[in-house]
Order: C-alpha cells, then structure tokens, then sequence
C-alpha cells in the first residue's frame, strides 16, 4: 500500500484555511457581519485540520516498533 500524500493534503487545506480567512475579512468590509465569525472559525478549523495532519505524517515516519 503506497502511503498517504499528507504533505499535499495538508497543504491544501492550509490553502483553504487560507481562501476561508481572506474572505472572512471580505465579508467584513462588505457589511456582512453575521457571516464573519461562522467562516472565521471555519478557516482555524482548517488550519487546525492542516496541523493534525502534519502531526500524523512526522508520527507515520517513524520506524514501527514491533
């Protein structure tokens, strides 16, 4: 079984979190402020997302103890 590309998903996702954070402050200056905290929190769930994997990926490189 080849292993799980977690680089490039965590990357994605990091960029999404990034998208969700640039528009959280789009909709801020637009006048939308009911929205802005429910895509604020959605964009640090990503982000957090993004580090979970990366957390994995550093734990799957280690050698297996058996």
């Amino acid at each position: 079984m080849s292993k799980v590309p977690f680089g490039s998903l965590a990357a994605a996702i990091a960029a999404l979190g990034t998208v969700l954070g640039f528009f959280a402050l789009q909709l801020r200056a637009d006048g939308y402020e009911q929205y802005v905290e429910s895509v604020a929190n959605f964009s640090v769930v990503m982000y957090v997302t993004a580090a979970l994997i990366v957390v994995t990926w550093l734990r799957d490189g280690r050698p297996y103890s058996n």
